[in-house]
Formats: C-alpha cells, structure tokens, sequence
C-alpha cells in the first residue's frame, strides 16, 4: 500500500472516530442535561435566562413530569401544592387542582411564577431566591436575621441548612453548562 492511500485510510479512521465520540459525548450530555420543554420555559421564564430554569428542572426532578419528593413537591419543578394553589390564585387559573401539577405546562408556569415572585422578594438576589425556592421564604428570613449567616441582613454569608446550600451550588454549576449547552444548541437548530 502507498503512502498516500495508507494517510487517506488513517484520516478516514480519524473523522470517523470524531463523528463517533462527539455523537457518544451529546447521547452522554443529552441523558444528564436533557433540553426539554424549553418553549414553555422561555414563555415563562420572565426575570430569568431559560438555562436557569432548565437547571432548576434538572436538579428538582431531572425531568420527570410525575416526580413526587418525599416531603410531597410534584412535577417537574417540585411544586408543594400549597405553593400551587396560591401561585394559581395569584395567576388567576381557574379551577385549580392538584393534578395540574403534573402537567408541564402548568408546572413550568407555577414555578416560575413563584421563582419570579422571590426575585421581587429578594431583590434579584440569586442566592436567596434559591434558598427561599428550597428551604422556604421563612427559612431565609430567619438566617438573614441571624449575625452567623448574614452580616448586613441583606445577603447570606453562609447558608445554614446543608441540602440547601448544595442545592444553591448544584443550580450554579447547572446553569453554566445549560448555558453553553444552549449556545451550542442554537448554532445547530
């Protein structure tokens, strides 16, 4: 065999190898940051990018619609009924119920909702809106009360409740990479 044939054989094999491990790597991502319902999301995201939301979704129920916590949150953003009813109020839906959790739509509404009314609450600050969606808005009263969280009762220096202050990390994080995941999703569709 020539030189030439055996370098066209070697490049082949390496384009092939390329296609295939980026293949693999967007199977790969595409199982643990799934793009799902963004249309929804971006209707309904108001003060928010999408990649925040999409994070949220990912870390409160990976994406499933009948996902139930065991302290009773439901649907793709783990919504207490409680919280559902009163953001349904609020959004003046009709003949609310608790089913309607389950539905993307309305799920994906009544939790952005809620993520939006605490961006109010808390002055856009991040940490405390996810503190607040996790662990309650009087959680995080108290801590920003408390001298050992927070110094100016404005922002928390350190979050006291450890699942929360993972939680407010996990959406960071996610949100970094939903965020390059879009850039890269939107060079393609």
């Amino acid at each position: 065999m020539t030189k030439r044939k055996t370098l066209k054989i070697i490049l082949v094999t390496l384009c092939l190898l390329g296609v295939l491990a980026t293949t693999t790597g967007v199977i790969l991502v595409q199982m643990y940051f799934p793009i799902r319902h963004l249309e929804i999301i971006k209707q309904n995201a108001g003060n928010f990018e999408p990649a925040f939301i999409l994070a949220v979704i990912n870390a409160e129920s990976s994406f499933r619609p009948y996902a139930i916590s065991h302290r009773g949150a439901m649907g793709l953003m783990q919504v207490m009924d409680e919280t559902g009813e009163w953001i349904a109020n609020m959004m003046n839906i009709e003949y609310y119920n608790v089913d309607m959790l389950f539905v993307p739509e309305y799920n994906i509404a009544i939790g952005t909702y809620f993520l939006n009314w605490l961006h109010r609450y808390f002055d856009g600050d991040t940490t405390l809106i996810l503190s607040g969606y996790n662990a309650g808005i009087g959680n995080v009263n108290r801590w920003l009360q408390d001298e050992r969280f927070s110094q100016d009762g404005q922002t928390l220096s350190y979050i006291p409740f450890p699942e929360t202050r993972n939680y407010v990390n996990r959406i960071n994080q996610r949100t970094v990479i939903y965020s390059w995941l879009l850039n890269f999703y939107g060079l393609f569709c």
